[in-house]
């Protein structure tokens, strides 16, 4: 069961001389357009509800002036609500005083910015410990741990060098090594790779990814970019003019847009490249290879199942069983192991999941059973099956 980590319920932030009075006519269905025009009042955010879970990366995008970035600095309080709650494990935030709120800026969360944001007149190092020196963490303790993020995200070797000695996606992985070296719960990303070159970017998101895990922190992402959101989001939410329009999994985005203007971004994205592996595998259990006959032909009928996996004791995948195999067997060897009694298997190449479909389309789709997926770990995750990718790919 999914746990709500973050809670925000019926936020509004209304910009102005009398923002309650805003809310109000909001909720009785005055437009943004007539707020503003007769009322001066500009809508940031209006009656925004979302729940993110632990540990996932939750990407939040937009065009300009959707209100994504407004949203973002009221989980640190940077911007304060009109109106709703923001509750994170179960604290409710805005009731929150000054001190508790440098508290959880300090200790709690961290954000990356879209122009760096980093101190000039501080080497890479330095800046990376800033969070912790801050905290009043001794200089040995915060030269190592700051040492630790700088090998992590690439950078050995640039600890005494100055920002503007960097390249643009080096001063972006000391901002994003920054960021962790305070080792938060919440990771929040604000347009942290659109002022980048594409080649670049693109390294820089393969880099959350591999690191996210590892880390498995809680990312909210924001960014104005369909293809960045769906490569990046384990959930994606779009907003328009300050209102929440949809959320959901990447492919329940692509898939099935709930408006117009959902349809008008996902139109012309290349779902082959957008989607990858983990959004088009079936998770399934897998037969340990030392089980029983017996005891196969038992998990297999109650997960109503007319083939399993095998995996080692690893969890490595080793080959497919069928169910008529094993019952065939089971009057003269019960108690043999599976690992016996299996054919020799082809030899099949695991999917990764972090692959894009369209890298795997042809194997997939020349293969007359489905393909195994193991995860970043190297362990087995469950199957690709040729129906569901085409399906995938075609919109159907």
């Amino acid at each position: 069961m999914s746990t709500s980590y973050i809670k925000i319920s019926s936020l509004y932030k209304v910009f102005g001389a009398n923002p309650s009075d805003g809310v109000t006519k909001l909720k009785a269905g005055i437009s943004k357009d007539e707020l503003m025009s007769q009322y001066q009042l500009s809508v940031g955010l209006s009656d925004i509800s979302l729940d993110i879970e632990k540990g996932e990366t939750f990407v939040v995008m937009g065009l300009s002036g959707s209100g994504k970035s407004t949203l973002i600095r009221h989980f640190n309080r940077l911007i304060e609500p009109t109106e709703g709650t923001i509750e994170i494990d179960g604290i409710d935030i805005c009731s929150l005083d000054k001190k508790q709120i440098q508290d959880l800026r300090r200790h709690k969360m961290s954000m990356v910015f879209q122009r760096f944001g980093l101190l000039p007149h501080r080497t890479v190092i330095q800046n990376v410990a800033y969070g912790l020196k801050i905290q009043g963490v001794n200089k040995l303790d915060w030269q190592s741990k700051a040492q630790h993020w700088i090998d992590i995200v690439g950078l050995t070797g640039y600890e005494n060098q100055y920002p503007n000695q960097l390249s643009g996606g080096q001063q972006q992985r000391v901002g994003l090594a920054r960021a962790l070296c305070t080792d938060p719960d919440i990771l929040l990303m604000d347009e942290a790779f659109s002022a980048l070159d594409p080649l670049i970017r693109s390294e820089m998101q393969q880099q959350l990814k591999d690191l996210q895990q590892k880390l498995h922190k809680t990312i909210i992402f924001i960014t104005h970019d369909l293809d960045e959101a769906l490569r990046l989001g384990d959930r994606v939410a779009i907003l328009k003019d300050g209102q929440l329009i949809q959320q959901g999994k990447p492919v329940e985005i692509l898939l099935d847009p709930a408006t117009d203007y959902v349809a008008s971004f996902v139109k012309d994205i290349n779902r082959g490249r957008a989607l990858t592996v983990k959004h088009a595998y079936t998770a399934q259990n897998a037969i340990q290879a030392t089980s029983s006959i017996r005891d196969a032909i038992s998990h297999m009928q109650q997960t109503i199942s007319t083939e399993s996996a095998v995996v080692d004791g690893e969890h490595q995948y080793i080959g497919l069983i069928r169910l008529v195999e094993l019952q065939a067997m089971m009057p003269s060897t019960p108690e043999r192991y599976v690992r016996d009694v299996m054919s020799p298997q082809s030899n099949q190449r695991m999917l990764s999941i972090d692959q894009t479909l369209e890298s795997v389309m042809p194997e997939v789709l020349d293969s007359n059973q489905p393909l195994p997926v193991q995860n970043m770990d190297g362990k087995y995750a469950g199957m690709l099956d040729k129906k569901l990718l085409a399906t995938l790919l075609g919109g159907r």
